[in-house]
């Protein structure tokens, strides 16, 4: 099973006086590349929750948008500074006995004084708030791994197909090689005959030539190993393993090295046309890898 590194996630838990919103998505990129963006009254669990992530995400750049809402009465409360109003009217006092004025204050007057009343918010307990979470954090991680799952089986699929596509093609070449060989021995019989006025060539001599050209063309062992290359994908398609997609990457990789190989080596029209079909299906099975994990 593969999963692909594409996927999107939501939750929203509510749990006591306190509600999270979690969203996540991804992109492919070469390692695991985790960015979160939380209120800044959470910025201290902001480590927390990627270390969370990371044990249910291997690669892929994730976006992670995190929101919380305070549903308690208690959030902010109101305080009273005494000595602050104390002072206040102190000097308040003092000012109409300088100056003979009236002491006209009023409590709604002196209430308006800075620092007389002041809005404390009252600070949520650390692991209330880390449980909360990272329960919302668990079930948007569930919702993004089962999308990355199914994407993962249409890319699985899809794979399979173009490694059969590719088993038919080294087929064909393999079968093409004797034919190749055949009409090679025909054409140099036909101008040995032209040039010597239809006397024959040597056996030994034409037979030295065939193997000269045998083996210049020889691609058995690409064969051989284009046919490993292709099982072993197979067999990594089909693991349990976390993480294939680096592994896969690289048989793509040989896989091309030995197509590039067959097609250096051939001096056929068929087997060119062969070795470039093989090298196009296996660039597609290279684009569709970039989005395994």
């Amino acid at each position: 099973m593969i999963k692909s590194m594409t996927g999107f996630g939501r939750s929203e838990t509510e749990s006591g006086e306190q509600r999270f919103t979690v969203e996540m998505k991804s992109v492919n990129h070469r390692y695991l590349d985790i960015s979160i963006r939380v209120p800044r009254k959470l910025n201290f669990l902001e480590t927390a929750a990627k270390s969370y992530l990371k044990q249910k995400i291997q690669r892929g750049k994730v976006d992670v948008f995190i929101g919380y809402e305070d549903l308690s009465q208690r959030s902010a409360s109101i305080k009273y500074n005494r000595e602050a109003a104390r002072e206040y009217l102190h000097y308040l006092r003092q000012m109409a006995e300088e100056f003979g004025l009236e002491q006209d204050v009023r409590t709604s007057v002196l209430s308006r004084y800075p620092e007389v009343f002041t809005m404390e918010e009252q600070s949520a307990d650390e692991d209330t708030l880390w449980e909360g979470m990272k329960a919302a954090l668990d079930q948007a991680a569930k919702q993004f791994v089962g999308s990355r799952i199914r994407e993962g089986e249409q890319l699985e699929k899809d794979i399979c197909e173009k490694l059969e596509g590719m088993r038919k093609l080294v087929l064909q070449i393999e079968e093409r090689a004797p034919q190749i060989l055949t009409e090679y021995r025909r054409k140099i019989e036909e101008k040995a005959a032209e040039l010597l006025e239809n006397a024959q060539i040597e056996e030994s001599r034409l037979a030295a030539e065939m193997v000269l050209f045998a083996d210049k063309i020889c691609t058995d062992e690409e064969i051989v190993r284009l046919k490993s290359h292709i099982q072993s994908m197979q067999d990594t398609l089909g693991q349990m393993e976390e993480g294939v997609g680096r592994k896969l990457d690289f048989i793509a990789q040989e896989m091309n090295r030995e197509a590039n190989t067959i097609l250096s080596k051939s001096n056929d029209l068929e087997t060119s046309n062969l070795g470039i079909q093989l090298k196009t299906e296996i660039e597609k099975v290279r684009e569709q890898i970039q989005n395994v994990e």
